[in-house]
This record gives structure tokens, sequence and C-alpha cells, in this order.
């Protein structure tokens, strides 16, 4: 799996399975029916509500239907899930703050299934209007979309309940195997890491490679590997979710509060629609500073990876 989330040619897990579109009225975002507003929205136990303001700044179009169409390729823990096995309710991160963006503008945001490699072609081509599919902004898709970036997620250290070893930075895995998934970036992570640990005077990482980062997780469950490096929010699902939350713990390093070599993570708006990108942005940044979006962040275990500042364009690379 590339270095979090999704960068350009990620492969993605489709489920070929129609979406259900969802407005949230509950605690799980979900329930409703396209086209209808509601009054107010309750995702992750905050009751968002909305902003006449916001939502006059909105395009006529969008105003007028009263909903946003936005594209989402599921499943990708924790941005994008249904909520059971066989289920065409959604839920996830970005389905969460979609619900809670929608409801402080004013209008419903639209879930709607697309192959992650076809979401710029499609919001090109007016079949949606935004994309939230855990995209990451850079500056080729700027080319054709603009970006309101809402979080910054790279790479996680997910270490065995209690962290028994006091890993709390990157080089305190110098002289220690650690599990990681062949051929991503975190590999890539680590092998650059070893360096850092010559210079320190330390021995360098015991790399363990798997095919799966489930394998990983598997050895660290069985001490095989004292730590896992694999992508921030997916570490932070895994150590929320597994066990009911007591199999793994995640590092949270202060200098790299979204993951190490974070990128941010950007919701995808159609150029034709310049006004929509203005109000999401201000929708969000509203959000941010009441703290919502927080709550929504901890709801799935990656509270860190949030911005401060709902940025456009952002791009790093």
């Amino acid at each position: 799996m590339p270095n979090s989330p999704r960068h350009v040619g990620a492969a993605a897990v489709t489920a070929v399975v129609a979406l259900m579109a969802v407005s949230a009225c509950n605690d799980g975002a979900d329930g409703g029916s396209a086209g209808r507003t509601p009054a107010t929205v309750k995702v992750a136990g905050v009751t968002v509500t909305k902003d006449e303001s916001l939502h006059d700044a909105l395009p006529e179009g969008v105003k007028k239907s009263g909903k946003v169409r936005v594209a989402t390729d599921v499943p990708y823990p924790p941005f994008e899930m249904f909520v059971s096995e066989g289920s065409k309710e959604l839920t996830g991160l970005d389905h969460d703050l979609g619900q809670a963006i929608g409801a402080k503008l004013g209008v419903e945001f639209v879930f709607g299934p697309q192959k992650f490699d076809g979401i710029v072609p499609a919001l090109q081509a007016g079949k949606f209007d935004v994309a939230m599919s855990a995209i990451t902004d850079n500056k080729e898709r700027q080319k054709v979309v603009d970006f309101v970036d809402y979080s910054q997620s790279g790479s996680g250290i997910l270490v065995a309940e209690g962290n028994p070893r006091k890993i709390t930075t990157l080089t305190d895995l110098c002289g220690k195997r650690v599990g990681v998934q062949a051929a991503t970036n975190q590999l890539k992570l680590l092998t650059g890491t070893q360096a850092k640990c010559t210079a320190a005077g330390k021995k360098k990482i015991s790399i363990s490679t798997y095919p799966k980062d489930s394998d990983a997780q598997l050895a660290l469950r069985s001490g095989k590997v004292v730590a896992d490096v694999a992508t921030k929010p997916a570490a932070g699902w895994t150590a929320k979710t597994a066990d009911g939350g007591k199999a793994f713990d995640l590092v949270e390093d202060p200098q790299a509060p979204g993951g190490y070599n974070a990128s941010p993570n950007g919701i995808a708006v159609s150029k034709r629609l310049p006004g929509l990108t203005t109000a999401v942005q201000k929708a969000l940044q509203a959000l941010l500073d009441d703290g919502t979006v927080t709550k929504i962040y901890e709801k799935y275990g990656v509270a860190s990876i949030a911005v401060k500042e709902a940025t456009r364009n952002a791009a790093v690379d």
C-alpha cells in the first residue's frame, strides 16, 4: 500500500456493490434519503447546524438541488468503509466529515461509487461535484481539480499494547527487529532511516518484510518484531479496533503529528465550481474551530492527522 493515503496510481480495492445515498441523522451518520436536507446532523456525537451565510454563498445549482454529489471508492479503512458486511450504508472518516460539512452548508453530501483511478476524470466530466476518498493533494491533480486540505498523513508506528519497548520516535527502532509490508513507502522510510541509526552510533534496524500488513501485525502479536510500520491512518484504526483496542498502541511522535513523510489529503472539487471550493473551505474551518473535526478523527483513532487550518491546494511535492 502506498504512503498514506492514496497517491497517483494507487490501487484501491473497489467493492462491487452500489452505494446507498445517505444523510446523517444519528451518531453513525447514516439514514435519510438523497436530496433531503436535514435541519441538523449528528456526527461523532456532535450536532452540526446550518450556517445561513455559507449556504447563501453556494453556487445556485447546488442550492437548488440541495445536494453535493461526492465520488468515493470503498473500502479503504478508516476513511471509507461499509457499516457491516454486505451493507450498502457507509461509514468512515471521509463519510462522516462529508456529512458534517454538508450540514454546515445546509445541503446533503450524497456519496456515490467511483473506482479510484477514475475519480478525477469523473469530476472533470461533471459526473460528481467533489470527491472524498483519501486523496493526496499533489500538483499534478491540481491542474484539473482544486483541493481543500483536511489532514496530513504519512507513516506511523504500531507497537504492542502498552508500548513495552518504550518506542517514541522513528530512530528508537534502531537495533530492533521491525515488520513492514514489502514494496511500500514504509519500507523505503525504514531503509532511509538506517543512515540515521549509523550516524547516531546505533545498530541498523533489522527489517522483516511481509506480503501484507496483516502479516506484519501477526508478527507483532507473536513478538517476532517489536513494531510494525504502516500508514498512520491504518495503524491508528488497527490500534483502536483490534481486540477491542487492547492489542496494539499507536506511537505518537510530537515531531511528526501527521506521520513520517506526511502529505496533505484533500477534498477534491471540480474547477467548474470555484464557489463550492470556497464554501467547503469555510465550512471545514468552522468545523475545525469548534472541535467537530477532532471528534470525528478521534472516532477513528487518528486525531493527530487533522490539520489546524483548512488550506487550499497545499501540495508538498
